[in-house]
């Protein structure tokens, strides 16, 4: 088992600690580092380069939490960050998302889909919160392209990959290299003005691809 290493930034305490408590009783969790502003943020991922930052988007500091996640992205691009917060509408969110963020939990979930999302983001896959995904998707159906943009081998791996499968799950499916389907997935992404592809799956929602039935949540 995989060990997934975990950056906690909240500026209370008590929430890192109860963040940390309930993560490492799972074994395939391990917390390398905490940071309580966005400053002290960037110096922890930059140190500890985790797999994943799960990070409140309200801290104290001169940066705020979306310019702290754009200055992570940039920073370490291999960290995935998930935003959890208490914040839900439609405009903090699509910033968010449009910032870098891989994912966005409310402090209202139950902790099980905190987990989810940390798991799901370490592999560089996304779990939806219906109630976000709507918002997103409104806001984002006035600046994105049509699928027709897409060739038809694009589409289909744009399918395969909002359901959340790996490059090498698309690849066996689709018996090609892994390598291609990389290539597929950065075309897609350039194409469609996408950062990542958390992006892709609400896309892929908008156009139809698939529905929020198809989404494991």
């Amino acid at each position: 088992m995989e060990t997934i290493r975990v950056v906690l930034v909240d500026d209370h305490k008590v929430v890192r600690y109860g963040l940390r408590t309930y993560l490492e009783s799972f074994l395939d969790m391990e917390i390398v580092g905490e940071a309580s502003s966005g400053e002290e943020a960037l110096r922890t991922i930059e140190q500890w380069v985790p797999d994943v930052a799960v990070l409140d988007l309200l801290m104290p500091g001169g940066i705020d939490g979306i310019e702290t996640i754009q200055r992570m992205r940039k920073l370490t691009p291999l960290t995935q960050i998930v935003a959890l917060t208490s914040y839900t509408d439609e405009a903090r969110v699509v910033a968010v998302l449009r910032a870098g963020a891989i994912g966005y939990v409310r402090k209202d979930a139950a902790p099980e889909i905190l987990l989810e999302a940390i798991r799901s983001a370490a592999k560089g896959q996304s779990l939806l919160d219906p109630q976000i995904a709507d918002a997103v998707l409104m806001e984002l159906s006035q600046s994105t392209k049509s699928s027709t943009v897409l060739s038809e081998r694009e589409q289909e791996v744009l399918h395969h990959l909002a359901l959340g499968r790996t490059n090498r799950e698309i690849a066996e499916l689709m018996i090609v290299s892994p390598e291609t389907i990389k290539t597929h997935v950065g075309n897609i992404l350039t194409k469609l003005q996408l950062a990542h592809r958390t992006q892709a799956v609400i896309y892929a929602l908008k156009q139809g691809f698939i529905s929020l039935d198809d989404i494991e949540l």
